[in-house]
This record gives structure tokens, C-alpha cells and sequence, in this order.
């Protein structure tokens, strides 16, 4: 059976006819050569867009025979989170499909308890001179210092998770952290009383370089800036789930009038654990991240709300974007994010983060 030649894939000599343009201006475009004007190129890549034509990088990679390094540095797991299995298995997911393609991916981890470990995996990754970095920047000081030696050698970087305003990064890939806030506070509205006192709870060996739980907390903080709403604010820098406990213990002993809680990351199932040995069982709670120990919370009905951000797809877009960039030639949004998931017990089962 024949195949009409409308069913076929376009192709460069299409994409001419449609732009007005030579062959091989459209060839230059692709390639990112220089000789063309901004209109007719912005026109070019319009159409490139619509077609959703992508050239025969498979054939260009194998004829250049290098290699295109690209390095992924987040935070390891822990007994205390197993967050960052997630956007390991996207960032897994993304190497596979792009390995033929003459691409690989070397994974860097650090404890998100010891800024130490960041520096020293960024001196081992800037050695291995990469050609993109796809990076959670979990420790602001020491993620600007390491980006700023990235932008000197050229090598592009990508923000997944939390992002840092004004580094120029190619794109960041995550939440919208102030809405996330926004967004729990406004579930909190719906669960307790206008005038009922609320904790916020932000839990963090490295409070002050952990800015992502302190823009979760500004929006929460927004939502209720014109209303009667009593807000107490506790920082946990001891992460282990027995200091949790006693921390949280001595709080409401202080407060004991507080109706909810708000916990601005995956930490939430220790402080779960807590009313559960304590028979509080009365209070919200609300907290972050699709994880076992969290999941096993919500279905007892400890944990009320979880706030998800699709991780896993971090990890994968982060490093589409790179290979796009670097490969495919073609722009990047600046801005990604992520859409804002709300976990039940009802409906735990049939998400995918």
C-alpha cells in the first residue's frame, strides 16, 4: 500500500516551502548558524514548532562520534525522606531514552544535612568537565557559588525542584512554591475555624539555605494576611523523628488551643507519627510529597492533605531540556512548573508522582 505524500513526515524541503525560504536557510536555522535574520528565523522556528520536526539527530550524533556528557547532582535518600527516588527514576527514565543518541548521564548525589557534601560533589563534578548540569539547589550560598563557575566555563544548568532568582539558569523545572503555600492555606480554610490557631512547621538542619520551605510558608502566609487566622511559627533544625516529636509535644503544650498543622515538606509522616503515639488525632495536617511513610499516614486519616508536584517528571524534563538545548538545537521555556496535586485517602491510589 502506498503511502500519499500528505501522511508523510515533513521535512526540511516542507518547511522551506512554508517559511519562502532556501533550503538551505532553513539548514542554518536547525544547525544554529549565524546569516539569518531574526524575523525570518523566528518564522522558521514557528514552523519548526507546528510540525513538530525534529532533523535526524540520530545520524549527526553517530557521524560526530563524541559523547555528550551530561551530570544530574540531588540530594541522596534518607531514613528520613525517600523523596528524591522519584526524579532519580525520571532523570533514569531520560538517559535511556536519549543513550543512543551518543549522550550520557553520570548521577552526583549529596546529603541534604551536610552543605559539606554539596561543595565536595561540585569540586568532583566541575572536574569532570560536563557539558550540562542538571541540578536541585538545595543550599543557596554554595549552589550560586557553583553555577557561577558553571556560567564561567560555559556549561549550561538546569534548576529542578526549587529554583534560585536571577542565575540564569537555562530553565527551572518544579512548583510554584509561594502558590503551593497559597494553596495549602486555602485547604486549611475549609478544615478549621476562622479564628482556630494554626502551626507552621518548617523542618531543616540548614533552615537558612532552605529557601523553598520559607516560599511555601510566605504564601500560606498570604492567604490568610486579611483574615483573623492565629499563626504560630516553629523552625525543627533536629530532623530525627524523636526530636520531631518532642518538639512538636512542647509546642502544643505551649499552644494548646492550635485545630491544625502545616508542614512545608515530605517531613510531615514524623510529625503524623507523633499524634498517632499521642492520640491527637483531632488536629489537621497537611504536608508535602507523595512517599511511602507519608501515603501510610493518609490512609489512617493522620495526614489530611498531601501537596504533590509530579517529581518524577522534574527529574525526566530536566534532562529533555538539556539534551534539547544541547541536541536538538531548539528553545527552552524559561519556566516550568509543575502542576499542583492534592492527595487524599480517596484518591492516593490512581496518582502517579
Amino acid at each position: 500500500m502506498k503511502v500519499k505524500h500528505h501522511e508523510q513526515p515533513p521535512g526540511v524541503k516542507e518547511i522551506a516551502r512554508r517559511a519562502n525560504v532556501s533550503i538551505a536557510t532553513v539548514d542554518r536555522v536547525i544547525h544554529n548558524r549565524p546569516g539569518v535574520s531574526t524575523k525570518t528565523r523566528d518564522n522558521i522556528e514557528r514552523i519548526i514548532r507546528e510540525l513538530n520536526y525534529q532533523p535526524n539527530i540520530l545520524a549527526r550524533r553517530l557521524a560526530s562520534r563524541s559523547v555528550l556528557k551530561l551530570i544530574s547532582l540531588i540530594p541522596k535518600t534518607s531514613v528520613e525522606t525517600d523523596f528524591w527516588e522519584a526524579p532519580l527514576a525520571g532523570i533514569m527514565q531520560a538517559a535511556e531514552e536519549i543513550r543512543q543518541f551518543g549522550v550520557s548521564i553520570e548521577k552526583y548525589f549529596f546529603d541534604l544535612n551536610d552543605k559539606k557534601s554539596f561543595i565536595k560533589q561540585t569540586r568532583l563534578i566541575l572536574k569532570q568537565k560536563p557539558d550540562g548540569i542538571l541540578l536541585a539547589p538545595s543550599f543557596i550560598k554554595e549552589s550560586i557559588a557553583f553555577v557561577h563557575t558553571c556560567r564561567e566555563l560555559n556549561i549550561p544548568y538546569v534548576f529542578i525542584n526549587s529554583d534560585i532568582p536571577q542565575q540564569e539558569s537555562l530553565c527551572y523545572i518544579g512548583p510554584d512554591l509561594f502558590h503551593s503555600g497559597y494553596l495549602s492555606a486555602h485547604l486549611m480554610s475549609y478544615c478549621v475555624p476562622e479564628n482556630a490557631p494554626i502551626l507552621i512547621l518548617n523542618i531543616s538542619r540548614e533552615m537558612e539555605d532552605h529557601h523553598h520551605l520559607l516560599r511555601k510558608e510566605e504564601g500560606f502566609r498570604a492567604y490568610f494576611k486579611d483574615k483573623k487566622q492565629s499563626i504560630v511559627k516553629v523552625d525543627l533544625q533536629q530532623t530525627d523523628k524523636s526530636a520531631i516529636a518532642r518538639q512538636v509535644a512542647a509546642t502544643l503544650t505551649t499552644y494548646p488551643h492550635i485545630q491544625a498543622i502545616f508542614v512545608t515538606n515530605s517531613r510531615v509522616s514524623a510529625v503524623a507519627q507523633y499524634l498517632e503515639t499521642a492520640k491527637k488525632k483531632d488536629l489537621v495536617l497537611i504536608g508535602y510529597d507523595y512517599i511511602k511513610e507519608n501515603i501510610s499516614y493518609l490512609q489512617k486519616g493522620l495526614i489530611d492533605f498531601l501537596i504533590c508536584q509530579q517529581p518524577q517528571k522534574q527529574g525526566y524534563h530536566g534532562i529533555m531540556a538539556l539534551y534539547q538545548s544541547l541536541v536538538l538545537r531548539t528553545p527552552i521555556d524559561k519556566v516550568h512548573f509543575m502542576p499542583i496535586d492534592i492527595i487524599t485517602k480517596e484518591n492516593y491510589a490512581f496518582y502517579k508522582n
